[in-house]
């Protein structure tokens, strides 16, 4: 497949994979706003034998060359689960990247257009992942903002490229937030959880690393809770049981649990699971040690200095979730109530949050005693296949 001197080249061999996912290293290399993924995490999530999302996704991943040299990247996803739930017939176009040459942006996205029509399907979207817990959304306000793990960067041409190409319409919006971490819990917070507590009988729990595994262990319970939170969101297609087995391993069994808090029902006999919030110490800094996303030969000290002496001026608000019979109960203040005084404790001196849909006013209610600013923007897409 090729657009003029463009050659577009399916990865086929591991060979292909690490050109694929080197060419978002180099175009991005010494950048300050970018948080590079570690190499071995890249690995893990296009390898169709460990990304237990292939049970149900199907995907191809493409390099744009010109003169031998890449010039651009992209993954073509079908995520089946999604479909089937939203009635759509959606290919998504994902961890998409592009020198600015319209060329190289057009060629990229007409193969996953065309990959997408060979399979039956009828429209184009992203940038998505195979699920939810992957990076989504082209950022299109904050340039000048530092990255998250969890989040995409991209150069500001991208969006303008978009706009270019003609066909593309607002599929979805995304908002993020900046909050300081304040020198005192807002006293809303502590009313409301108080409250919650005497009147609805609801409480914290803080996790013991030995209660996480096992079918009826804490780590399946908390999973529960974001597939029952998460369910109605855009694009959402709930986490399987392998799925839910390899996030386990992958966040609750390193993470440091005292930033991880649990909302309990005690009016039921096994203390529902009602709601979850994960943090984790941002990481950003630490990646950006990483040299071509490799912990060695020193990258693996910031990371241990971030992640386990939280030397990092920030943590980064992973999962927030509240069951939504409890959120207007004000479940939500207790997280808060337990968290703050932690995040003082590290010093960290501000949280982001991670994508919400901009039309999600209850979350981002929650926000509002902590003077939130909304630093980032970013977009999905959509076109129909002709």
């Amino acid at each position: 497949m090729a657009s003029s001197n463009v050659e577009i080249k399916r990865v086929t061999d591991r060979k292909g994979l690490d050109k694929f996912i080197q060419f978002n290293y180099d175009l991005y290399r010494d950048d300050e706003y970018n948080v590079p993924n570690l190499y071995r995490d890249e690995i893990a999530t296009f390898s169709r034998d460990k990304n237990a999302a292939f049970d149900f996704c199907e995907a191809d991943y493409f390099i744009a060359e010109r003169d031998g040299k890449v010039v651009g990247r992209v993954a073509a996803i079908i995520n089946r689960r999604a479909n089937e739930k939203w009635q759509r017939k959606s290919v998504r176009f994902g961890w998409i990247d592009f020198i600015d040459d319209m060329e190289v942006s057009a060629a990229l996205l007409n193969t996953v257009e065309q990959w997408g029509k060979e399979r039956g399907m009828t429209e184009i979207i992203g940038p998505l992942g195979f699920t939810d817990m992957d990076p989504e959304g082209m950022l299109t306000v904050g340039f000048d903002q530092l990255g998250t793990q969890a989040t995409i960067y991209n150069y500001p041409y991208y969006p303008q490229h978009m706009e270019k190409l003609g066909g593309w319409e607002k599929d979805n919006d995304y908002v993020e937030y900046k909050m300081y971490v304040p020198d005192a819990v807002p006293e809303k917070y502590m009313k409301v959880a108080k409250m919650v507590e005497e009147r609805y009988n609801l409480h914290v729990k803080k996790l013991r690393r030995n209660e996480i595994f096992g079918k009826s262990g804490y780590g399946q319970r908390v999973f529960d809770v974001i597939n029952e939170t998460f369910k109605d969101l855009y694009g959402y297609s709930e986490m399987t049981p392998r799925q839910i087995e390899q996030y386990i391993g992958m966040y609750l069994k390193v993470i440091d649990l005292d930033i991880v808090t649990l909302i309990e029902d005690w009016n039921t006999p096994d203390h529902k699971v009602v709601g979850v919030g994960i943090s984790v110490p941002s990481m950003s800094r630490a990646f950006q040690k990483c040299k071509n996303g490799r912990l060695f030969p020193f990258g693996w000290w910031h990371v241990l200095m971030a992640l386990k002496f939280h030397k990092t001026e920030s943590v980064d608000l992973l999962l927030i979730g509240v069951l939504p019979e409890y959120r207007s109960k004000g479940a939500n203040a207790l997280l808060f109530t337990d968290l703050i005084p932690r995040y003082q404790k590290y010093g960290w001196k501000w949280g982001e949050t991670q994508v919400e849909m901009e039309t999600n006013r209850n979350v981002q209610s929650q926000w509002g005693p902590l003077d939130p600013i909304n630093h980032k923007r970013r977009r999905c897409y959509k076109k129909k296949i002709q």
